[in-house]
This record gives structure tokens, sequence and C-alpha cells, in this order.
């Protein structure tokens, strides 16, 4: 029997569905997390052959001395996963001081967490990237801009999401971010690309091969929804482009990917831009070696007729599944802001929706700075279906 230890298999609160089809596959699920077990669902009980609870899963001697006692106990641990881009890196670290050969080691990480390393790969394929600057002194960060024209965006080259991201568009915000930005974190500049966020997600097998692939666009900026406290939006495409698939599989093969389900994203650029292409062609942004955040892989089985959290747990067990992929439709997210005044009130939105309604609840705080504090998930066979509902339940009183 394979071990495999989870991390944080409590939050977020639908990752508990990976433990599910893991241990139905006949996997040893041993879950290390910082939630009282008798706080956690009977669900995700059901799903764990063992918990460990540590205090904080911010402590790091405390895991790894629960992953020493789990391997003394069950034996070697074949698989150690979160599935979380803020765990990504420590996953790394804990995979190679217990010698645990599947997923990203130390060496690894370099490329798939820094911005700037990524770029190199993304090249390799022949797919533009965006040209940039690491943030050094003011006058060289001012002399970039005029190089590139404003506006330019600098971020942490190690980030996780829009986390401390600026959109500088003049010489005295350029100044502003320089009183700003964290010290002792390395940012990246780049010039602003033009363009609406396209996403490659695919559970990808040992051999590097898609056992699964779609794709989601998110129409606004995650900077601006931060920055701005505004609604979010963003859905699963019904059918994946070419051009994406095409663009996502290269990726996978530039960055070594083997065994992983991924978020890839690409700018679908919406003007010509000089340097990086005409209009509707894409831009690399950044790869996300895990799957795409909050409730999404719940949007993709709503899309898809489908189900990848099996996909997922079939390729850790057996590197193949036969999970069948139905038909398929727009999945859309809605995540309203709260303090806004919005046409139509939650209940107002339940009745005339309710056919389409997937899914509909609070956002966890800690989320809500990118996805909003209530969501909607909905499907519809047609853009347009979707187009109306985003205007119906975005919509605001003058």
């Amino acid at each position: 029997m394979k071990n495999i230890i989870f991390i944080s298999p409590n939050f977020p609160t639908n990752y508990w569905q990976f433990c599910r089809e893991l241990r139905k596959n006949g996997l040893n699920v041993l879950g290390i997390g910082d939630q009282p077990y008798d706080e956690l669902t009977d669900d995700l009980k059901n799903s764990l052959n063992e918990y460990y609870k540590v205090s904080s899963l911010e402590n790091d001697d405390e895991v790894y001395r629960a992953i020493a006692f789990l391997t003394y106990k069950h034996g070697r641990i074949d698989w150690l996963e979160s599935n979380n881009e803020y765990w990504l890196e420590r996953d790394a670290r804990f995979r190679t001081d217990f010698n645990i050969t599947t997923g990203f080691r130390v060496e690894d990480i370099p490329r798939i967490k820094f911005k700037s390393k990524m770029k190199e790969y993304y090249t390799r394929t022949g797919i533009p990237v965006a040209r940039y600057h690491m943030v050094d002194t003011l006058e060289n960060c001012l002399a970039f801009a005029k190089e590139v024209g404003y506006p330019v965006v600098a971020k942490p080259d190690n980030g996780v999401g829009a986390s401390h991201t600026f959109k500088i568009e003049t010489d005295r915000q350029m100044e502003e971010f320089f009183q700003l930005k964290w010290m002792n974190t390395t940012y990246i500049m780049e010039e602003f690309v033009n363009g609406e966020v396209n996403s490659y997600d695919a559970i990808i097998d040992s051999n590097g091969e898609p056992m699964f692939e779609t794709g989601n666009v998110t129409p606004m900026s995650i900077m601006d929804i931060v920055n701005n406290a505004d609604n979010s939006i963003f859905y699963i495409l019904k059918d994946l482009p070419e051009d994406t698939r095409r663009a996502g599989r290269a990726t996978v093969k530039s960055f070594g990917v083997k065994s992983r389900f991924i978020h890839f994203e690409f700018f679908r650029l919406l003007e010509d831009q000089e340097g990086l292409g005409k209009k509707g062609e894409l831009v690399a942004l950044e790869v996300n070696m895990r799957p795409s955040g909050g409730v999404t892989p719940d949007m993709i089985n709503f899309a898809h007729s489908t189900d990848v959290y099996k996909i997922w747990a079939d390729m850790i067990a057996y590197d193949h599944s036969t999970m069948p992929v139905g038909e398929h439709a727009y999945c859309a997210f809605a995540g309203r802001r709260d303090g806004k005044d919005f046409t139509m009130d939650h209940n107002s939105i339940i009745d005339r929706y309710h056919d389409y309604l997937r899914m509909e609840e609070r956002v966890p705080d800690v989320l809500a700075g990118a996805m909003g504090n209530q969501m909607y998930l909905a499907t519809f066979s047609t853009k347009e279906e979707m187009d109306a509902f985003y205007e119906d339940i975005l919509k605001c009183n003058e």
C-alpha cells in the first residue's frame, strides 16, 4: 500500500475530496494539519487513515517531526502533497529531506517559483514574454520605465497571487513604490501587457503527458480586483482553444512537469503590442504547479461533467484514469464584494438563476481579497447566457 501525506487537507475546504479519492484508490492517506481532529468534517475524517495535528503549519520543525513520526509508524512515504501554492517550497524541502522522489524537490524550486526564472523556460518554447527588470535602484527602474513606457507592473519575484503587486503609471508613483515595497524582498518589474488571462489547466502523468485538459479566462485583472476591492469574475471555458492547448503542452515539456495538477497562465492580447504579438495571440505570464485555487476544481467538474479529484488521485495511484468526461458547458464564477449596492439581492439571484446555479456560499476571509465575499457558480451552454448572468448579478444601483 502506498503512503501519501497530504498537508492541510482541511483547507481549502474542498480539498478533502482529493483525500477521499486517494483512499478509495487504496492509498494510506495521512493528513497533517493544525485544526483539532474533533473540528474536522466527517467527510474529511472518513477520507483519512490517520491525522496528525500540529499547533501551527507555519512551524517547520513541528511539521518535520510529524512527517518523521508518520514515516516511523507507516514506513516509507511515497508521496507528499498539499496542492497549495503557499506550501509549494516547503513541500519540496520535505521531499528532499525524506528522500521522497515523487514531486518537485529543492533543486526544482527556482524555475517554478521565481517569475524571472520562469521566463527562460517559456522562451525556450517560442512563447513571447514581457520585458523585465529586476528592481534595484530608483534611477535604473525609471530608466526601464522610459524604455518600455508606462505603465509598468512591479511584484515580488517569488510571490503568491497578486499579493503586493503595483501598477506604476508615473515617475511619482515609481518613487512611491520604492517607499511602499517590502524590505528584503526581491521584486521584478515588467512592461504592462494589455491582455486577459487565459489558463491551461491539466493533470499530467509521470511521462509528462496530459490526462485531462481545460482552461479558464479571467477578464478582469486580479491585481486590480485586490488593489481596488472590486468584484471578481472568471469562468471555465466550454472548449479549450487549440493555441492554448499547444502553448500549455509546450510549457509542460519545457518545465519538465510530471505527475502534477497544474495551472499555467497566459495573456491573450487585447491589442497589437510591439515585441509581443498581434491582438488575440498568447503571451506567457506564469506557471503554477498546483490546481487553480479555491473552488476551481469544482468548477471544472461542473463545466465538463467529470471529477478531477478522482482523475488526480488516479494519476497518483495508477498513472492513468478511466474517469469519463461528459457534456461541456461554461462554468461562471462571480464573487460579489460586501458593501456594494447591488441591484439584485441574494434571494432574487436564487429565484432567477435557480436552474443554472451549482453552488453559492460565503468566501473564506483569507481568499476574499482576490475572490470577493459572496460567490455564485453557475453553468451555461452559451457565452451569451453567461454574459447576461454576470451583468445581472454584478449590476449596482446608480
